[in-house]
């Protein structure tokens, strides 16, 4: 949670430029996680922050398994609306058993 909270100062250009930066340099570095670990340090993130983001640029490439981008915000969208349409099922579901119980009141009472 913390390191999200952390990547959200970061504006996506700055993402965007780091990215392409571990991607474009990579090979002048012993692994892919020290061109992280050098350049995470030169913008000023943690290099578990740029792993993540070059894990999520190479996943919406293709390069890499996993739900891309877009995936990630429509399955965020759909849990978005079943949370919604769960929370309405229930207030109709109370309001139902409160009607039920008036209508038997109702009747018990003529």
């Amino acid at each position: 949670m913390d390191s999200n909270r952390s990547s959200k100062k970061f504006s996506p250009e700055v993402r965007e430029r780091a990215v392409r930066m571990v991607l474009d340099h990579q090979g002048g570095y012993a692994s892919q996680w020290a061109a992280m670990s050098s350049i995470a340090a030169k913008i000023g993130c943690t290099t578990e922050n740029l792993r993540r983001w070059v894990r999520q640029a190479e996943r919406d490439a293709g390069a890499r398994r996993g739900p891309t981008s877009q995936d990630r915000y429509r399955i965020k969208a759909l849990e978005r609306e079943n949370r919604e349409l769960w929370q309405a099922n229930e207030i109709l579901r109370k309001e139902s058993a409160y009607l039920a119980m008036a209508e038997l009141d109702r009747r018990s009472k003529t």
